[in-house]
């Protein structure tokens, strides 16, 4: 199966069961969703959500001798949109990470290939004053 996310592709196991659900191994859950699971919840980042005590049965399962978490229920949780394709599954941004950068006001870091094929990093202009033109032919 393959998980499209954060403008990654990670090829991952596959679970599957009757509702089609997306199940995701923990081993694998922060390479292809950017989601570790820690004591306090699942987190992204500083951004952690606990997982409600009354779902942790059926969202955490041990399975062919690998622990996973029923991912399409979280993310119904938390208001990610994800959309699957046969094997392939899209993941949408967080809403609450989107919330955070709107927040402090701080675009989140990105790197661009100028046309010498220089590259350049949103980050090497902190403190500098921006203004980003984007341009597509299609």
């Amino acid at each position: 199966m393959i998980i499209l996310a954060n403008g990654k592709t990670n090829e991952v196991a596959q679970r599957t069961d009757a509702d089609g659900t997306l199940w995701v191994r923990l081993g694998e859950l922060p390479a292809a969703t950017g989601w570790q699971m820690k004591p306090q919840g699942a987190c992204l980042g500083e951004l952690c959500v606990p997982l409600p005590e009354s779902k942790r049965g059926e969202w955490i399962a041990d399975a062919d001798d690998w622990v996973w978490l029923n991912y399409s229920e979280f993310a119904d949780m938390i208001g990610q949109k994800y959309v699957r394709d046969g094997d392939v599954w899209s993941l949408g941004s967080v809403p609450a990470a989107r919330q955070v950068g709107l927040e402090c006001g701080v675009a989140p870091d990105f790197e661009v290939t100028d046309r010498n094929g220089d590259t350049l990093r949103l980050s090497d202009l902190r403190g500098h004053k921006v203004v980003l033109f984007t341009w597509s032919s299609w």
